[in-house]
């Protein structure tokens, strides 16, 4: 597939402090696409914030709903943006991420060559943010756990996050788009993507960086993972004098 426009959705509940770096890093990435049209829609989700007028003043479309639900809130701006990009054809890319996230200079140009080369979904990695070494390295050691030792080796990674997915529009449509869900919605399309036998590039060349806090806006997201991973830590037993060193998860 080449495609002929994209759409960078971004669904958004009280983010007024986080979603003027996110659309900043969204525009830099827009520059990098040139001269592709692309649109950016922000899903203001039941927010009593500024969110709304934030995101409008960096120059996002934006739909308001009051659903407090990320998988409604992005299959709101992707039919929104779908309308906007009606005349652009059937070639419509996809690119997601979150309020809470800013995307590398390179995001929007590695996600349209991996769909030049014949993938539907490009499937990326996340950074943390502003994170304690003591947190990033809880989650790193994990995370990070099965990536090729070899610099520059290709990670067929298994994550899967919204924060970094890019797919076709003609895919996204055929396998029935977000489902309604507060919390894994991602998880849940990638799942029926992949079912239906579309091609899924996995890939570590331009991974996101995301807030690390421990209150998150989806339950059971990566607020809620760190959260588990700091009180893990701060419950284990101390070490005593000759001991060896507890591993990391």
């Amino acid at each position: 597939m080449i495609p002929a426009a994209v759409a960078v959705v971004v669904p958004a509940h009280n983010e007024e402090h986080r979603i003027g770096a996110c659309l900043r890093s969204v525009r830099r990435a827009v520059a990098q696409a040139a001269p592709l049209p692309v649109v950016t829609v922000v899903a203001a989700d039941a927010c009593t914030d500024a969110t709304a007028v934030t995101a409008a003043r960096a120059g996002a479309h934006v739909v308001q709903l009051e659903r407090r639900s990320v998988g409604a809130a992005r299959a709101a701006a992707t039919a929104y943006a779908l309308h906007l990009l009606a005349d652009s054809g059937p070639h419509v890319w996809l690119a997601m991420t979150d309020a809470d996230t800013t995307v590398p200079d390179t995001w929007l140009t590695d996600q349209i060559s991996w769909a030049r080369q014949g993938y539907d979904v490009v499937l990326g990695t996340i950074l943390l943010a502003r994170a304690s070494r003591r947190l990033a390295a809880l989650h790193d050691a994990d995370y990070f756990r099965t990536r090729p030792a070899e610099p520059g080796e290709p990670w067929d990674h298994p994550h899967v996050h919204g924060a970094n997915l890019g797919l076709s529009a003609a895919a996204y449509l055929r396998s029935g788009g977000f489902a309604a869900l507060p919390t894994g919605e991602d998880r849940d399309l990638v799942a029926r993507l992949a079912s239906q036998g579309h091609r899924i590039a996995r890939t570590d060349r331009h991974p996101v960086r995301t807030a690390a806090r421990l209150r998150g806006r989806a339950p059971g997201g990566l607020a809620d993972l760190l959260a588990a991973l700091r009180s893990s830590a701060r419950n284990r037993p101390a070490r005593t004098p000759g001991s060896a060193p507890a591993q990391l998860p």
